[in-house]
C-alpha cells in the first residue's frame, strides 16, 4: 500500500531543489502549493500560469510576495528561453489537449535553464474516489496519455528521469453539495451535469458519507525529470 501524504510540498522539496529558485507552475489553479512553498522558502520566486480567466482573476485579487500570475497555457508559455530553474505541473498535464501534450513538454524544456527540473504530479486512475468521479468525468484516456507523453519526452533525449514516487493524499468533503461544487462544477471545465447525472453520482457518493463527511484517499504518481542541456 502506498504511503499517506498530507502535504505534497514535502514530496516536492524532497525530490527537487526549490529554495531560492525561479519556479513556474503550469496550470496553477488557486496556487495553494505555490503559496505554501513561498511561506516556507521566501527567497524563491513562483510564476503561476493559468488558462482559466475566472481563476486567474481570483489569483490576482490575492497577491503574495514572490508570487506572480500570468494568463496562458503550457502549449505556448509566454516567457523567453531558460527563464526558470524549476517547472511544476500539479494535476495539470492530463488537462492539456491530447495532440498538444508533447508540445507542452517541449515548451517546458524551452523555458527551463540547462539542468532545470520538472516535477509532474498526476492522479492515478483508480480508487474509490475515481469510481465516483468517472461517472461524470472519465479521465482514463487522458491520464494514460499524460504518462505516455512523459515517456516519449524521456526517450527523445531532452530529459533524464530523476525520481518517481507513488503515494496517497486524503481528500474530504463535508457532504454531497460540497463534492458537487468542487468536483462536478469547477470553473475550468463544463461536465454537462443534468438532473439524471446528478442523481446517479449522488447515489454512488452516498455510501461514503459518515457523520463527519465523506473521506477518501487519492492515489498520486509523481515523476521528477531534469533537462539534459
Amino acid at each position: 500500500m502506498n504511503s499517506l501524504v498530507n502535504d505534497e510540498l514535502d514530496v516536492l522539496t524532497g525530490l527537487v531543489p526549490v529554495d531560492g529558485k525561479a519556479i513556474i507552475e503550469l496550470g496553477c489553479g488557486a496556487a495553494k502549493l505555490a503559496r505554501a512553498l513561498l511561506d516556507r522558502y521566501p527567497h524563491s520566486q513562483v510564476t503561476g500560469l493559468e488558462v482559466d480567466a475566472r481563476q486567474h482573476a481570483k489569483n490576482l485579487a490575492s497577491p503574495q510576495a514572490g508570487l506572480h500570475f500570468v494568463p496562458g497555457d503550457a502549449q505556448a508559455i509566454p516567457f523567453p528561453d531558460a527563464s526558470f530553474d524549476v517547472a511544476l505541473m500539479l494535476k495539470s498535464l492530463h488537462h492539456a489537449p491530447l495532440p498538444s501534450m508533447a508540445q507542452a513538454l517541449a515548451e517546458v524544456a524551452r523555458v527551463l535553464c540547462p539542468r532545470g527540473h520538472l516535477y509532474v504530479s498526476e492522479p492515478v486512475y483508480g480508487g474509490p474516489l475515481n469510481e465516483v468521479i468517472r461517472l461524470f468525468n472519465d479521465e482514463g484516456v487522458v491520464r494514460a496519455a499524460a504518462q505516455a507523453a512523459l515517456d516519449a519526452a524521456i526517450r527523445s533525449g531532452a530529459w533524464e528521469p530523476v525520481a518517481e514516487q507513488f503515494f496517497e493524499m486524503p481528500v474530504s468533503f463535508t457532504d454531497f453539495a460540497d463534492f458537487e461544487t468542487r468536483m462536478m462544477r469547477p470553473t475550468f471545465a463544463e461536465h454537462r451535469i443534468d438532473d439524471a447525472k446528478l442523481a446517479e453520482v449522488g447515489k454512488a457518493f452516498a455510501p461514503h458519507m459518515t457523520a463527519n463527511g465523506a473521506h477518501f484517499t487519492r492515489p498520486v504518481h509523481v515523476r521528477a525529470l531534469r533537462k539534459r542541456t
